[in-house]
Protein backbone atom coordinates (compact mmCIF):
# COMPACT_ATOMS: atom_id res chain seq x y z
CA UNK A 1 0.00 0.00 0.00
CA UNK A 2 2.91 2.38 0.72
CA UNK A 3 5.35 1.34 -2.03
CA UNK A 4 4.57 4.46 -4.10
CA UNK A 5 5.29 6.81 -1.18
CA UNK A 6 1.61 7.16 -0.29
CA UNK A 7 -1.18 5.00 1.09
CA UNK A 8 -3.22 3.78 -1.87
CA UNK A 9 -5.90 2.27 0.37
CA UNK A 10 -6.56 5.04 2.93
CA UNK A 11 -9.86 5.08 4.82
CA UNK A 12 -11.56 8.37 4.00
CA UNK A 13 -14.46 9.71 6.04
CA UNK A 14 -16.95 8.98 3.24
CA UNK A 15 -15.60 5.45 2.83
CA UNK A 16 -15.79 4.98 6.62
CA UNK A 17 -19.45 5.99 6.66
CA UNK A 18 -20.35 3.81 3.68
CA UNK A 19 -18.83 0.91 5.62
CA UNK A 20 -20.84 1.83 8.74
CA UNK A 21 -23.96 2.14 6.58
CA UNK A 22 -23.72 -1.55 5.62
CA UNK A 23 -24.17 -2.51 9.28
CA UNK A 24 -27.70 -1.05 9.23
CA UNK A 25 -30.09 -2.94 6.99
CA UNK A 26 -32.61 -0.04 6.90
CA UNK A 27 -30.00 2.62 6.00
CA UNK A 28 -30.90 4.80 3.01
CA UNK A 29 -27.58 6.62 2.64
CA UNK A 30 -29.23 9.94 3.49
CA UNK A 31 -27.08 10.51 6.60
CA UNK A 32 -23.89 9.88 4.57
CA UNK A 33 -25.17 12.37 2.00
CA UNK A 34 -25.89 14.92 4.75
CA UNK A 35 -22.39 14.48 6.21
CA UNK A 36 -20.84 14.92 2.77
CA UNK A 37 -22.57 18.31 2.52
CA UNK A 38 -21.11 19.28 5.92
CA UNK A 39 -17.66 18.09 4.78
CA UNK A 40 -17.83 20.36 1.73
CA UNK A 41 -18.72 23.33 3.97
CA UNK A 42 -15.88 22.47 6.38
CA UNK A 43 -13.31 22.23 3.57
CA UNK A 44 -14.41 25.61 2.20
CA UNK A 45 -14.32 27.22 5.68
CA UNK A 46 -10.87 25.75 6.35
CA UNK A 47 -9.66 27.26 3.08
CA UNK A 48 -11.17 30.66 3.97
CA UNK A 49 -9.65 30.55 7.48
CA UNK A 50 -6.20 29.80 6.04
CA UNK A 51 -6.25 32.82 3.71
CA UNK A 52 -8.43 35.17 5.79
CA UNK A 53 -5.73 37.81 6.21
CA UNK A 54 -4.88 37.85 2.52
CA UNK A 55 -8.56 37.95 1.51
CA UNK A 56 -9.37 40.63 4.12
CA UNK A 57 -11.90 38.35 5.83
CA UNK A 58 -10.84 39.55 9.28
CA UNK A 59 -12.75 42.28 11.12
CA UNK A 60 -16.45 42.90 11.68
CA UNK A 61 -19.18 42.49 9.09
CA UNK A 62 -21.35 45.22 10.62
CA UNK A 63 -24.11 42.91 11.94
CA UNK A 64 -24.94 41.10 15.17
CA UNK A 65 -26.13 37.49 15.34
CA UNK A 66 -29.15 35.99 17.13
CA UNK A 67 -27.46 36.15 20.54
CA UNK A 68 -26.12 39.68 20.22
CA UNK A 69 -22.49 38.85 19.35
CA UNK A 70 -20.81 41.01 16.72
CA UNK A 71 -20.56 38.98 13.53
CA UNK A 72 -17.15 38.57 11.95
CA UNK A 73 -16.88 38.34 8.18
CA UNK A 74 -15.76 34.70 8.46
CA UNK A 75 -18.82 33.97 10.67
CA UNK A 76 -21.14 35.17 7.92
CA UNK A 77 -19.26 33.26 5.21
CA UNK A 78 -19.26 30.05 7.29
CA UNK A 79 -22.97 30.36 8.05
CA UNK A 80 -23.82 30.75 4.37
CA UNK A 81 -21.64 27.78 3.43
CA UNK A 82 -23.33 25.48 5.98
CA UNK A 83 -26.83 26.63 4.97
CA UNK A 84 -26.27 26.40 1.21
CA UNK A 85 -24.53 23.01 1.32
CA UNK A 86 -27.15 21.46 3.63
CA UNK A 87 -30.11 22.97 1.77
CA UNK A 88 -28.91 21.53 -1.53
CA UNK A 89 -28.12 18.08 -0.08
CA UNK A 90 -31.81 17.02 -0.23
CA UNK A 91 -31.40 15.44 3.22
CA UNK A 92 -32.53 18.16 5.65
CA UNK A 93 -35.85 19.79 6.54
CA UNK A 94 -34.84 22.24 9.30
CA UNK A 95 -31.56 24.09 9.90
CA UNK A 96 -30.77 26.00 13.09
CA UNK A 97 -27.68 28.21 13.28
CA UNK A 98 -26.16 30.34 16.01
CA UNK A 99 -26.05 33.16 13.46
CA UNK A 100 -29.79 33.14 12.65
CA UNK A 101 -32.56 34.10 15.05
CA UNK A 102 -35.17 31.74 13.57
CA UNK A 103 -34.89 28.19 12.27
CA UNK A 104 -34.57 27.83 8.51
CA UNK A 105 -37.19 25.58 6.91
CA UNK A 106 -35.79 24.00 3.75
CA UNK A 107 -37.81 24.40 0.51
CA UNK A 108 -40.36 21.60 0.20
CA UNK A 109 -38.88 20.10 -3.00
CA UNK A 110 -35.45 19.86 -1.32
CA UNK A 111 -36.59 18.45 2.03
CA UNK A 112 -35.19 15.32 3.66
CA UNK A 113 -35.64 13.75 7.09
CA UNK A 114 -32.80 15.35 9.09
CA UNK A 115 -32.60 18.41 11.34
CA UNK A 116 -29.15 20.00 11.70
CA UNK A 117 -28.22 22.47 14.43
CA UNK A 118 -24.81 24.11 14.05
CA UNK A 119 -22.42 26.80 15.16
CA UNK A 120 -20.68 27.51 11.85
CA UNK A 121 -17.63 29.18 13.39
CA UNK A 122 -17.15 28.79 17.14
CA UNK A 123 -14.52 30.89 18.92
CA UNK A 124 -14.68 33.60 16.27
CA UNK A 125 -13.59 36.28 18.77
CA UNK A 126 -10.18 34.61 18.40
CA UNK A 127 -10.05 34.94 14.61
CA UNK A 128 -7.97 38.11 14.49
CA UNK A 129 -5.21 36.68 16.73
CA UNK A 130 -4.92 33.35 14.82
CA UNK A 131 -6.06 31.09 17.69
CA UNK A 132 -7.65 27.75 16.72
CA UNK A 133 -11.35 27.98 15.93
CA UNK A 134 -13.93 25.42 14.82
CA UNK A 135 -17.39 24.40 13.63
CA UNK A 136 -19.87 22.33 15.69
CA UNK A 137 -22.94 20.42 14.49
CA UNK A 138 -25.59 17.99 15.72
CA UNK A 139 -27.96 15.94 13.57
CA UNK A 140 -31.44 14.77 14.62
CA UNK A 141 -34.10 12.84 12.72
CA UNK A 142 -37.50 14.47 12.33
CA UNK A 143 -39.99 12.41 14.34
CA UNK A 144 -43.20 13.62 12.73
CA UNK A 145 -44.02 12.65 9.13
CA UNK A 146 -47.14 14.79 8.83
CA UNK A 147 -47.46 18.47 8.00
CA UNK A 148 -44.76 21.01 7.29
CA UNK A 149 -41.60 21.00 9.42
CA UNK A 150 -41.74 23.52 12.27
CA UNK A 151 -39.73 24.75 15.26
CA UNK A 152 -41.15 22.11 17.61
CA UNK A 153 -39.64 19.39 15.39
CA UNK A 154 -36.18 20.81 16.12
CA UNK A 155 -36.65 21.05 19.90
CA UNK A 156 -35.55 17.50 20.73
CA UNK A 157 -33.22 16.51 23.59
CA UNK A 158 -29.61 15.67 22.77
CA UNK A 159 -30.21 12.00 23.64
CA UNK A 160 -32.14 11.69 20.36
CA UNK A 161 -29.22 12.80 18.17
CA UNK A 162 -28.10 10.37 15.49
CA UNK A 163 -24.71 12.00 14.91
CA UNK A 164 -22.66 14.97 16.05
CA UNK A 165 -19.25 16.36 15.35
CA UNK A 166 -16.86 19.25 15.28
CA UNK A 167 -14.21 20.53 12.90
CA UNK A 168 -11.07 22.08 14.35
CA UNK A 169 -9.15 24.60 12.24
CA UNK A 170 -5.77 24.56 13.99
CA UNK A 171 -2.27 23.42 13.13
CA UNK A 172 -4.13 20.88 10.99
CA UNK A 173 -7.80 20.56 10.07
CA UNK A 174 -9.53 17.73 11.90
CA UNK A 175 -13.09 16.43 12.14
CA UNK A 176 -14.21 14.40 15.15
CA UNK A 177 -17.46 12.50 14.57
CA UNK A 178 -19.66 10.62 17.02
CA UNK A 179 -22.37 8.12 16.14
CA UNK A 180 -24.03 5.39 18.15
CA UNK A 181 -21.05 3.14 17.39
CA UNK A 182 -18.38 5.46 18.83
CA UNK A 183 -16.10 8.44 18.21
CA UNK A 184 -13.59 8.71 15.38
CA UNK A 185 -11.15 11.42 14.29
CA UNK A 186 -10.32 12.32 10.69
CA UNK A 187 -7.48 14.60 9.54
CA UNK A 188 -7.67 16.57 6.31
CA UNK A 189 -4.95 15.54 3.88
CA UNK A 190 -4.52 18.69 1.76
CA UNK A 191 -2.69 16.72 -0.94
CA UNK A 192 -5.88 14.85 -1.90
CA UNK A 193 -8.52 17.07 -0.28
CA UNK A 194 -9.96 14.22 1.78
CA UNK A 195 -10.45 13.55 5.49
CA UNK A 196 -8.51 10.40 6.46
CA UNK A 197 -9.23 8.25 9.53
CA UNK A 198 -6.31 8.93 11.90
CA UNK A 199 -7.87 8.45 15.36
CA UNK A 200 -10.19 5.41 15.41
CA UNK A 201 -12.42 4.67 18.42
CA UNK A 202 -11.39 7.70 20.52
CA UNK A 203 -11.77 7.35 24.30
CA UNK A 204 -11.37 9.93 27.07
CA UNK A 205 -9.38 9.06 30.21
CA UNK A 206 -11.49 8.34 33.34
CA UNK A 207 -9.61 11.18 35.09
CA UNK A 208 -7.30 13.91 33.82
CA UNK A 209 -5.10 16.52 35.49
CA UNK A 210 -6.21 19.66 33.63
CA UNK A 211 -9.13 22.00 34.30
CA UNK A 212 -10.30 24.56 31.76
CA UNK A 213 -12.34 27.58 32.87
CA UNK A 214 -12.30 31.36 32.54
CA UNK A 215 -11.09 32.32 36.02
CA UNK A 216 -11.77 36.00 35.35
CA UNK A 217 -15.34 35.32 36.52
CA UNK A 218 -14.35 33.69 39.86
CA UNK A 219 -16.23 36.27 41.96
CA UNK A 220 -19.44 35.56 40.03
CA UNK A 221 -19.46 31.75 40.37
CA UNK A 222 -21.66 29.84 42.81
CA UNK A 223 -20.03 28.31 45.91
CA UNK A 224 -19.87 24.79 44.44
CA UNK A 225 -17.71 25.88 41.49
CA UNK A 226 -15.51 28.05 43.72
CA UNK A 227 -14.87 25.11 46.02
CA UNK A 228 -14.20 22.69 43.15
CA UNK A 229 -11.58 24.96 41.51
CA UNK A 230 -9.98 25.75 44.90
CA UNK A 231 -9.64 22.00 45.63
CA UNK A 232 -8.01 21.37 42.24
CA UNK A 233 -5.48 24.14 42.80
CA UNK A 234 -4.87 23.24 46.45
CA UNK A 235 -5.30 19.46 46.82
CA UNK A 236 -4.97 17.81 50.21
CA UNK A 237 -2.62 15.29 48.59
CA UNK A 238 -0.96 14.83 45.20
CA UNK A 239 -0.19 17.41 42.54
CA UNK A 240 -2.51 20.31 41.75
CA UNK A 241 -4.32 20.29 38.40
CA UNK A 242 -2.89 22.36 35.57
CA UNK A 243 -4.99 25.18 34.12
CA UNK A 244 -5.47 25.53 30.36
CA UNK A 245 -8.00 27.87 28.75
CA UNK A 246 -7.93 28.87 25.09
CA UNK A 247 -11.32 30.59 25.03
CA UNK A 248 -12.24 28.69 21.86
CA UNK A 249 -14.60 25.90 22.90
CA UNK A 250 -13.67 23.48 20.11
CA UNK A 251 -9.94 23.82 20.93
CA UNK A 252 -10.54 23.44 24.69
CA UNK A 253 -12.86 20.44 24.23
CA UNK A 254 -10.55 18.72 21.76
CA UNK A 255 -7.68 18.98 24.24
CA UNK A 256 -9.97 17.64 26.98
CA UNK A 257 -10.94 14.66 24.79
CA UNK A 258 -7.31 13.88 23.90
CA UNK A 259 -5.62 14.48 27.28
CA UNK A 260 -8.51 14.04 29.74
CA UNK A 261 -9.62 16.54 32.38
CA UNK A 262 -12.59 18.87 32.57
CA UNK A 263 -14.00 21.91 30.78
CA UNK A 264 -16.30 24.17 32.81
CA UNK A 265 -18.52 27.05 31.70
CA UNK A 266 -20.72 27.58 34.76
CA UNK A 267 -23.58 29.96 35.41
CA UNK A 268 -22.58 33.31 36.91
CA UNK A 269 -24.48 35.96 38.82
CA UNK A 270 -24.68 37.90 35.51
CA UNK A 271 -25.71 34.84 33.45
CA UNK A 272 -27.72 32.58 35.80
CA UNK A 273 -28.63 30.22 32.92
CA UNK A 274 -25.04 29.92 31.71
CA UNK A 275 -23.60 31.30 28.50
CA UNK A 276 -23.19 28.36 26.10
CA UNK A 277 -26.03 27.37 23.81
CA UNK A 278 -27.64 23.97 24.35
CA UNK A 279 -28.68 22.96 20.83
CA UNK A 280 -25.58 23.66 18.76
CA UNK A 281 -22.76 23.84 21.32
CA UNK A 282 -23.48 21.76 24.43
CA UNK A 283 -25.57 18.90 22.98
CA UNK A 284 -23.18 17.98 20.13
CA UNK A 285 -20.13 18.14 22.44
CA UNK A 286 -21.91 16.20 25.21
CA UNK A 287 -22.85 13.47 22.71
CA UNK A 288 -19.22 13.15 21.55
CA UNK A 289 -17.73 13.07 25.07
CA UNK A 290 -20.33 10.58 26.35
CA UNK A 291 -19.72 8.25 23.40
CA UNK A 292 -16.00 8.49 24.24
CA UNK A 293 -16.70 7.40 27.84
CA UNK A 294 -16.93 10.81 29.54
CA UNK A 295 -19.73 12.83 31.14
CA UNK A 296 -21.55 16.13 30.57
CA UNK A 297 -23.85 17.85 33.06
CA UNK A 298 -25.46 21.21 33.79
CA UNK A 299 -24.72 20.64 37.48
CA UNK A 300 -28.34 19.61 37.95
CA UNK A 301 -28.95 17.09 35.18
CA UNK A 302 -27.34 15.27 32.27
CA UNK A 303 -26.97 17.70 29.36
CA UNK A 304 -28.43 15.22 26.84
CA UNK A 305 -31.61 14.91 28.95
CA UNK A 306 -32.42 18.65 28.95
CA UNK A 307 -35.73 19.24 27.13
CA UNK A 308 -35.13 22.35 25.00
CA UNK A 309 -37.66 25.17 25.01
CA UNK A 310 -35.83 27.52 22.64
CA UNK A 311 -33.36 27.03 19.79
CA UNK A 312 -30.91 29.48 21.40
CA UNK A 313 -31.42 28.24 24.98
CA UNK A 314 -28.36 28.53 27.26
CA UNK A 315 -27.24 26.11 29.97
CA UNK A 316 -24.36 25.84 32.49
CA UNK A 317 -21.86 23.28 31.18
CA UNK A 318 -19.44 20.84 32.84
CA UNK A 319 -17.89 18.22 30.58
CA UNK A 320 -14.94 15.85 30.43
CA UNK A 321 -13.49 12.81 32.17
CA UNK A 322 -16.13 10.92 34.15
CA UNK A 323 -14.38 11.07 37.54
CA UNK A 324 -13.66 14.79 37.19
CA UNK A 325 -17.27 15.63 36.32
CA UNK A 326 -18.48 13.49 39.23
CA UNK A 327 -16.26 15.59 41.54
CA UNK A 328 -18.13 18.71 40.36
CA UNK A 329 -21.49 17.00 40.97
CA UNK A 330 -20.32 16.05 44.48
CA UNK A 331 -19.61 19.75 45.17
CA UNK A 332 -23.07 20.70 43.89
CA UNK A 333 -24.66 18.06 46.09
CA UNK A 334 -22.66 19.20 49.13
CA UNK A 335 -23.87 22.78 48.66
CA UNK A 336 -27.47 21.68 48.05
CA UNK A 337 -27.37 23.02 44.49
CA UNK A 338 -27.56 19.71 42.57
CA UNK A 339 -30.57 18.25 40.86
CA UNK A 340 -31.90 14.72 40.50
Amino acid sequence: MEKYGMNTNCLTLTRFFLKEQRKHKDATGELTQCLNAILTAVKAIQSAVRKAGISKLFGLAGNTNSTGDDQKKLDVLSDELFINMLRSSYTTCILASEEDENVIVVDKHKQGKYIVCFDPLDGSSNIDCLVSIGSIFGIWKRESDSGDPKLSDALQPGSKMVCSGYALYGSACMIVLATDSGVNGFMLDPAIGEFILTDPDMKIKPRGNIYSINEGYTAKWDEAVKEYIHDKKNPKSGKPYGSRYVGSMVADLHRTLVYGGIFLYPATSDSPNGKLRLMYECNPMAYIIEKAGGMATTGKQRVLDVIPTDIHQRVPFFIGSKDDVQDVLACYKKHGLGGH
